[in-house]
């Protein structure tokens, strides 16, 4: 008996006639006639009455056509599950994310898998460090993340998605806020003699700003560090400090805080990282959507996802 034997008796059953089963089939009466049979002979019951009229169930046959109706069911959901696997359009994948990407991007890429990769389940870390990223994916705990440059690791592939500015964070009523009622775009100068809540030494954006101040002989003061870009901005909210953060920090401000360009301000990417040995047709279904987000001036055709 197998899973061909259960469709024929299926489809006999439902529409009680050799005939019509057969052409539903596609398949030869005698053949179908000759699977019944077979099927009836391992069973050691007869599960069907034949008139020249009809095909009617025995009392077996009833209880065998419940059973079997949800064996088929199932064999049908396995097999198209796995096909949609095999082709990269279902299954897990395990995501991590900085901060502020979680904040705008990771939302507009997960909105647009939900309409072509339905069968895609993300499992998402975010409000991380790039550092604590790249040792999640030394343990294999990510399949895919998006995150800052750079990455020291050789097993991991690196696409840059977008390019951004930092900029000064504060709150209304703050001494800062207060010089600058008039301006867009402020030095870094400003800057010298204000409290500051930043990032943890070694993170990129830590890392960037104050190569940035070292440039410009500026010295900095930073009185908080914490990890999370939203407890950074629940800091300045306060009125604890003033932050210099990622420009899509804005999409996660607080209702009244205020941001500033930075004059001559550094850029840092966001980019997507994966292990270069992941050959999974669901991720490089995933990497090609997600990199429609790249901005145009980070295009290079010679940088390829995985096909």
């Amino acid at each position: 008996m197998d899973i061909r034997h259960l469709q024929s008796f299926l489809a006999v059953a439902e529409e009680r006639h050799f005939g019509r089963a057969a052409d539903r089939l596609h398949l030869a009466q005698p053949s179908l006639t000759q699977r019944i049979q077979q099927l009836e002979q391992d069973l050691g019951v007869a599960l069907l009455e034949r008139t020249t009229r009809r095909v009617e169930l025995t009392p077996a046959g009833e209880l065998f056509l419940t059973r079997a109706a949800v064996l088929v069911g199932e064999f049908d959901a396995l097999v198209d599950d796995v096909r949609e696997v095999g082709s990269g359009a279902s299954g897990i994948l395990r995501l991590g994310c900085v901060g502020t990407a979680a904040y705008w991007l990771l939302p507009k890429i997960v909105a647009m898998a939900g309409v072509e990769l339905p069968g895609l389940h993300l499992q998402v870390q975010s409000e991380m460090l790039t550092p604590q990223i790249e040792r999640s994916f030394s343990e294999r705990r990510f399949d895919v993340a998006l995150l800052r440059p750079p990455v020291h690791s050789a097993e991991l592939a690196v696409r840059p998605l977008l390019r951004e500015r930092l900029v000064i964070a504060t709150a209304p009523g703050s001494d800062l806020a207060t010089r600058l009622t008039n301006s867009a775009t402020i030095p870094l100068t400003e800057l010298a003699d204000e409290d500051l809540i930043g990032y943890p030494r070694g993170s990129v954006v830590d890392t960037i700003a104050t190569q940035h101040a070292q440039r410009l002989g500026v010295r900095t003061r930073i009185v908080h560090r914490m990890a999370e870009t939203s407890t950074v901005l629940s800091f300045v909210a306060a009125g604890l400090g003033s932050a210099i953060v990622p420009e899509s920090a804005r999409s996660a401000a607080h209702v009244g805080l205020l941001f500033f360009s930075l004059d001559d301000s550094p850029t840092l990417d966001l980019s997507l990282v994966w292990r270069q040995d992941d050959d999974s047709r669901l991720l490089a279904s995933f990497l090609r959507l997600a990199m429609r987000f790249r901005g145009p001036d980070l295009i290079d055709a010679s940088q390829e996802v995985p096909a």
